[in-house]
Order: structure tokens, then sequence, then C-alpha cells
């Protein structure tokens, strides 16, 4: 069975296409191919989308997606160091919330592509 996943996301290629373009999005490819990599595993992705709703500690994380406090902290550490997430420490707390709004976007249009239109 033929997927429709890139019907109406990519746009037609265009001939006429600007060399000195298309050398500015190579010079950008490699950070955007950083970011999603950092997207494509499973627990990085439903913590994202967990903070989508607003901040969160490691032990409300933890039970959300059923995990280990310890599991959930290390994967919040790599998306820390990969700038998706920032955190807040209250005492003993650490919290987590989404970083910036190019996180948002992102993890809005994977919403809309993969979980919405399974919902409808």
């Amino acid at each position: 069975m033929a997927s429709n996943f890139n019907e109406g996301i990519a746009p037609d290629p265009d001939p006429d296409m600007d060399i000195a373009l298309l050398g500015g999005m190579a010079s950008k490819s490699s950070a955007a191919s950083d970011f999603l990599k950092a997207l494509a595993h499973e627990t990085r992705l439903l913590l994202l989308c967990a903070l989508l709703e607003g901040e969160k500690s490691v032990s409300e994380l933890g039970a959300l997606l059923d995990q280990r406090q310890a599991t959930v902290s290390q994967h919040l550490a790599r998306l820390r160091l990969d700038g998706f997430v920032t955190t807040r420490r209250d005492g003993k707390a650490i919290y987590y919330a989404i970083a910036n709004d190019d996180v948002r976007t992102i993890l809005s249009s994977v919403y809309a592509v993969f979980c919405k239109k399974g919902m409808q």
C-alpha cells in the first residue's frame, strides 16, 4: 500500500531554483538534521509533547510516561543539552519547560500530521 505521507507537504521541485538559495538551505541542513534527530526518539518526543501543556517536574513526567525518574532524567538531560527544554529549580524539584517557539512550532506540526488526524 502506497503512503500519502508527502502529499501536500513538500513543494513541487522548482527547475529554476536559485543556486544561492539552495546553498543557503544546505548550510542550515546540519542544524535541521540535528534538531530532528533529537525528536527521533519516542520517549523524548513524548516528553516534549507532555511539556507542551506546561511546565512539569521530573516526577510528574515519569508518572505520565510510566517510566523511572532516572530514565526520564537522562532524556531530559539530552533535550536540555540540545536546547529543547529549560529548567527551574524549586527546592529539591526540578521543573522542565519547552525552551522556545521553534520547538513548539515543530511539535505542533508533528501533532497535526500524526496525532490529530487519528483523533478525528
